[in-house]
């Protein structure tokens, strides 16, 4: 699959290297032209440093990984407004952070949600927003369970990818619904980075729930 990434940081390189390990191939753009470039020359062949405008032209499925104070401005630059990302599946894995209080409130209620209607006639989803990038390069340990990832979407086929992408970076796509639990989900990131700030493990916050007897 070609797989497009708006955004150059961390997290935008770590998921452009995990997919291209797997054989995809990566075409990567966003608000430096220059950070794209270093990615391509760092992971190879495999991966384009391209305009952000021919990530969303070019490619199956688009992945918006950038700081949120950055989000529209890379949609802009992708042409998003402009219907760029129509019929795409896009895969939104923002958090819109404040880091003092968590997640900000938005007036579309979610983040995902600001992104879909900026992003014209694209099927959006959310995921891949509560593990850190360079997680998924770190291989699995024997014994370990493979982690649950949640998403929402409303559109069948652009969950079905986002599902295939998932699966191909080791983990397991679990749906929850459809945008109207984006909320929902993106609450769960704010709850994850306050317990972290007050020195606590998020892991130990959630119930063990024992499947093995239904």
């Amino acid at each position: 699959m070609r797989i497009g990434i708006l955004g150059t940081g961390v997290m935008a390189t770590a998921l452009a290297e995990a997919w291209v390990r797997r054989g995809h191939h990566a075409l990567v753009g966003g608000r430096s032209r220059d950070k794209a470039r270093a990615i391509a020359e760092r992971l190879g062949d495999a991966v384009e440093a391209v305009a952000p405008a021919q990530v969303a032209k070019a490619s199956d499925a688009v992945v918006v990984a950038v700081a949120w104070e950055g989000i529209d401005h890379v949609l802009a630059l992708a042409g998003a407004d402009e219907g760029s990302l129509a019929g795409k599946a896009v895969i939104d894995c923002t958090n819109a952070v404040d880091y003092a209080d968590g997640l900000l409130k938005l007036p579309t209620g979610s983040a995902v949600e600001h992104i879909a209607k900026r992003a014209v006639g694209c099927h959006v989803v959310k995921a891949l927003h509560l593990f850190a990038g360079t997680s998924w390069l770190a291989p699995t340990q024997t014994g370990q369970p493979k982690r649950t990832v949640a998403m929402c979407g409303d559109d069948a086929a652009a969950l079905d990818i986002a599902a295939e992408l998932i699966h191909d970076l080791g983990g397991v796509p679990a749906v929850i619904g459809g945008l109207e639990h984006a909320r929902q989900l993106e609450d769960v990131a704010g709850f994850v980075m306050r317990l972290v700030a007050a020195g606590h493990n998020p892991v130990t916050a959630v119930p063990v729930v024992d499947r093995s007897q239904d």
